[in-house]
């Protein structure tokens, strides 16, 4: 199933040339937009003026990086080769890798931001969904994964986001309030 539908996705990029300077840029660094959404993230909760909110965006920061770091063993002990190497015949834009394929770090991360902004700001957390979805797609179309290693990669950022909200919000949210009583409150909350 994994193969024949990263073959599907394949099929549809050689009869989509016109989708592929897109594709490959946004594949490779729609990174920095993650980046983007996450100070986006802090700003909203700062305006807001919650202790909570920013806690929570200060959470989706530190989940994103811890959800990678977590990544990186699993990816490195399943060790699945990426499409280009083992499907001969394929239309391959990704610049070519010896990483292992899954999970999908680019989705990993994708899916750590979008859950942790949804905690942060409902709104937010839905185009960060939609800038995810749109980043494990991207991936597959270049031939960097198969649909399977996007779909990990999700499913383990969001997973790490959730989990490490639920671990430290009240301990975030004291610091926080801490610090809001301080000279240091106009970094945290307006």
């Amino acid at each position: 199933m994994n193969r024949w539908l990263f073959e599907q996705f394949n099929a549809f990029a050689r009869d989509t040339p016109w989708l592929h300077t897109p594709a490959q840029w946004y594949a490779n660094y729609g990174v920095v937009l993650f980046g983007v959404l996450l100070v986006a993230g802090w700003w909203i909760a700062r305006r807001s003026g919650q202790v909570v909110g920013a806690a929570a965006a200060i959470s989706a920061a530190g989940a994103t990086l811890l959800a990678v770091a977590v990544n990186q063993p699993i990816v490195h002990a399943v060790h699945e080769a990426r499409p280009y190497t083992t499907l001969p015949g394929i239309l391959v834009l990704a610049n070519r890798s010896t990483d292992p394929s899954f999970p999908s770090d680019h989705a990993t991360m994708a899916g750590a931001v979008a859950a942790g902004l949804w905690i942060v700001n409902r709104r937010l957390g839905i185009v960060a969904a939609a800038a995810a979805v749109l980043m494990a797609l991207t991936r597959v179309y270049i031939a960097a994964h198969y649909p399977g290693d996007v779909l990990a990669g999700l499913l383990l950022g969001t997973l790490v986001a959730v989990g490490t909200w639920l671990l430290v919000r009240r301990a975030l949210s004291w610091g926080v309030r801490a610090v809001a009583e301080t000279r240091l409150r106009v970094v945290l909350l307006s």
